[in-house]
C-alpha cells in the first residue's frame, strides 16, 4: 500500500509538473501580459531570491535556447539576453529594467559555473616540490605567519609551528592540492591580523567564559575540573585546509550560490571565494571556543555541527556571509 501511495504522489507531481504548471504558466502569461521571466524580474530584489529562481525557470524551459543559456560563456551573455528578449517577443525599448535585470542575473549564473571549474582545477593540482612558483607560495605563507622566525631550511620542524603535522607541508596538500595553499595564503595576506590571531590562539587556546547563569548549574566536579583542565587548541594549518575542503562542498554541492548570488553584483570570481574561506576560518574559530571541545578527537563532531549551521543559514535566500576584512579587496555587501 505504501508502495503504490508513492508511485500515485510520484504520478501526481509528475502531472503537474508537465502539463499542470505549463498549463497554469500560459493562463497567468495571458492574464498578466508578462512571461515568467517577466514576473521574476519585477517581483524580486536582485540577489539571489532573483537570480536562483531565473536559473530555475531557465533549465526547466522546453527551449532549448532557454536551456543553454545557463552554460553560455561569459562573452556572449548579451547576445543571449537579446535572443531571449526576441524568443519571448518582448520590446526592450518599452522593458529596458528587463534586460538588465537578466543580464545581470545570468552573468552571476555563467560566473558560478566557471568559479566551479577554476576550484576544481586548483584542487586537481597537487603540489608540486619542484615547482618554484608552488614554494614560492608556501615560503610566502611562512613569512606571513612567522614573520620574526626566518625558517631553517625547506625540510623543517618549524612547520609544525603554523599548524602543519610534519617537517614537510607538502603531504599536507594531497587532499585539496593547491587550493588549500591559495586559501591559507590569501588569508595569511589579506587579513592578517586576524590570521596571526587566529594562529596565536590556536596554539595558546583558553576555555570559553562561562557565565554566572552556567556556573550555578555546574556542579563543584566540573567547576573543578573546567577551571584546571587545560583548553584544546588545534593545528592552524591543517584546519585551514579541513575548511577549505567545507568551502569546497559548499560550492560544488550549490549551496553556496545563496551567498555569493548576493555579494557578487555580476560574476562572482576566485577572490570571492577566497574571502568566503576567510570568513569560515573565523567563524570556525570562533565555534571551536564556544563549542569548548574535551580533546582534539572531537574535531569532526565540531567540524559536522559547524557544517550543518553553514548549511542552515544558506536556506535563507537573503544570507550573505559577510566577512569583516581590515584589508578586504572586495566590499561585500547583501543586496
Amino acid at each position: 500500500m505504501k508502495h503504490f501511495l508513492r508511485v500515485l504522489t510520484q504520478f501526481l507531481v509528475f502531472l503537474y509538473c508537465k502539463c499542470l504548471w505549463r498549463g497554469l504558466k500560459f493562463v497567468i502569461r495571458k492574464v498578466t501580459g508578462r512571461c515568467e521571466l517577466q514576473r521574476i524580474c519585477y517581483n524580486n530584489k536582485p540577489g539571489a531570491r532573483r537570480t536562483l529562481k531565473i536559473e530555475s525557470s531557465l533549465k526547466c524551459s522546453k527551449n532549448e535556447l532557454l536551456q543553454s543559456a545557463v552554460s553560455v560563456h561569459p562573452d556572449a551573455v548579451e547576445k543571449t539576453i537579446d535572443d531571449i528578449m526576441a524568443l519571448k517577443k518582448i520590446n526592450p525599448d518599452t522593458n529596458p529594467q528587463l534586460a538588465i535585470s537578466l543580464q545581470a542575473s545570468l552573468f552571476q549564473i555563467v560566473g558560478y559555473r566557471n568559479l566551479v571549474l577554476e576550484v576544481e582545477k586548483l584542487r586537481m593540482e597537487p603540489y608540486d616540490c619542484e615547482n618554484p612558483k608552488h614554494e614560492e607560495m608556501l615560503l610566502k605563507l611562512w613569512k606571513a605567519l612567522r614573520p620574526e622566525s626566518p625558517l631553517t631550511g625547506r625540510i623543517s620542524k618549524q612547520w609544525c609551528e603554523i599548524g602543519f603535522q610534519g617537517s614537510d607541508p607538502k603531504t599536507d596538500f594531497r587532499g585539496m592540492g593547491l587550493l588549500g595553499l591559495h586559501n591559507l595564503l590569501y588569508f595569511a595576506e589579506h587579513d592578517k591580523a586576524t590570521a596571526l590571531q587566529v594562529l596565536h590562539d590556536s596554539l595558546q587556546p583558553k576555555h570559553r567564559t562561562i557565565s554566572k547563569e552556567e556556573a550555578s548549574k555546574m556542579s563543584k566536579a566540573d567547576w573543578e575540573k573546567k577551571k584546571f583542565d587545560k583548553a584544546i587548541g588545534y593545528s592552524f594549518a591543517i584546519v585551514g585546509i579541513n575548511i577549505t575542503d567545507l568551502a569546497y562542498s559548499l560550492l560544488m554541492s550549490g549551496a553556496l550560490k545563496t551567498h555569493l548570488y548576493n555579494v557578487a553584483p555580476e560574476m562572482p570570481s576566485l577572490v570571492h571565494f577566497q574571502q568566503t574561506f576567510c570568513y569560515l576560518m573565523q567563524e570556525f574559530h570562533r565555534f571551536w571556543i564556544e563549542e569548548d571541545p574535551c580533546d582534539i578527537m572531537e574535531f569532526n563532531r565540531v567540524r559536522t555541527k559547524f557544517h550543518k549551521r553553514i548549511l542552515k543559514q544558506l536556506k535563507n535566500p537573503d544570507m550573505a556571509l559577510c566577512p569583516h576584512f581590515t584589508a578586504s579587496d572586495l566590499h561585500l555587501v547583501n543586496l
